[in-house]
């Protein structure tokens, strides 16, 4: 992508998204949105990479992941603000479908198409474990044990609960963020003689780094802001063909993560597996790390509902997927049969989300 159309096209975007704000949304309107909104990803990825480059691994994933997961955050506490009580589960079901589609489609994804052209790959294991015990703890605290508790009805936190799940969400991000950039850094850097254009290329002066963290936060702005502009739309579909209701949260999701999942791809194409796991266990992660204390402050502080306790069916494929992922992390080492189990686990989620 030239330089001139990675900071076009954003601009471009903003101006979509003041014409969607203010115009009346028609089919036609809906369907710049949804153009624009995706070269607008492929434009947030181009400036993420090119910070990325500059501040070196693991930082730069982790600049994609913020960015991501801030707006998606401000995103999630705008519509439990503005929905009422029909919206207490809509930070539980975001979260959710997050992990799923990060732990499953994403990297399946990335195992398949990497393992399709490189045959295997490897990664570093500390980093990898370590992501995903800390990714299985905040699950557990913040969405599985609401639906044992009995201290308050239904699949709920008590206020003192809530309080603990907030407080234990940002000391375990927190305490990961600190050891992915500071104390254990080369557990996250790509194993020795695994590929990396980037190694041989000049890292971009101070000046342009900056300009492309600007327009990547323009950039991610204009995706949530259209993803949202879009969901009425997206809405009015799924009640056309008579889908559950769940299917606007995962379709929501979708478009929200397309940034990082673009990054991700293309880093497993490269052979930069490590970099693709990064991306997508820091993005899930931040998301429930970030999410969580968010919603827990929102509700205690303005007594707004928050229902935070999976069902059964959720429970079942949660457990599923960590278990695989386990497995899939175990040894180092990837291959298409991984891409491929993984896949299939994303598939059985998209069938049971709209046939429950």
């Amino acid at each position: 992508m030239t330089p001139v159309l990675s900071k076009l096209i954003p601009i471009l975007g903003v101006l979509v998204l003041i014409a969607a704000v203010v115009l009346p949304m028609s089919p036609l309107l809906a369907g710049i949105c949804l153009l624009t909104l995706m070269g607008t990803v492929v434009c947030a990825v181009h400036h993420a990479e090119v910070v990325a480059h500059r501040v070196g691994e693991p930082f730069g994933t982790l600049v994609l992941a913020l960015a991501v997961t801030i707006i998606e955050v401000a995103l999630i506490v705008s519509i439990m603000l503005s929905g009422g009580p029909e919206t207490a589960s809509v930070p539980r079901d975001t979260v959710f479908s997050a992990i799923m589609i990060i732990c499953n489609g994403l990297i399946g994804l990335c195992l398949l198409i990497g393992g399709v052209r490189h045959h295997q790959q490897s990664f570093n294991i500390g980093g990898a474990n370590a992501a995903l015990a800390t990714l299985i703890a905040l699950t557990t605290l913040s969405l599985v044990l609401p639906s044992f508790t009995t201290s308050s009805a239904g699949l709920t936190y008590s206020t003192s609960q809530l309080s603990f799940a907030a407080i234990a969400s940002l000391v375990l991000w927190g305490t990961f963020v600190f050891v992915q950039t500071i104390r254990h850094r080369d557990y996250f850097l790509p194993v020795s003689g695994t590929a990396d254009e980037n190694v041989h290329a000049a890292p971009p002066t101070n000046r342009l780094a900056w300009v492309s963290f600007g327009f990547l936060l323009m950039g991610l702005t204009v995706v949530v802001g259209l993803a949202k502009m879009l969901s009425p739309s997206i809405e009015a579909t799924v009640v056309s063909v008579g889908a559950p209701q769940a299917t606007i949260g995962v379709l929501i999701a979708v478009l929200v993560l397309l940034p990082e999942t673009w990054a991700a791809v293309r880093a497993a194409m490269a052979n930069r597996l490590q970099t693709s796991l990064n991306l997508a266990l820091g993005s899930a992660l931040a998301s429930i790390g970030l999410t969580i204390p968010a919603v827990a402050l929102t509700s205690l502080l303005l007594g707004t509902p928050l229902q935070l306790g999976l069902q059964a069916k959720d429970l079942v494929l949660l457990t599923l997927t960590f278990l695989v992922t386990s497995i899939t992390l175990v040894t180092g080492r990837t291959s298409v049969m991984q891409g491929a189990i993984h896949i299939v686990i994303f598939a059985a989620f998209l069938f049971l989300t709209l046939i429950p």
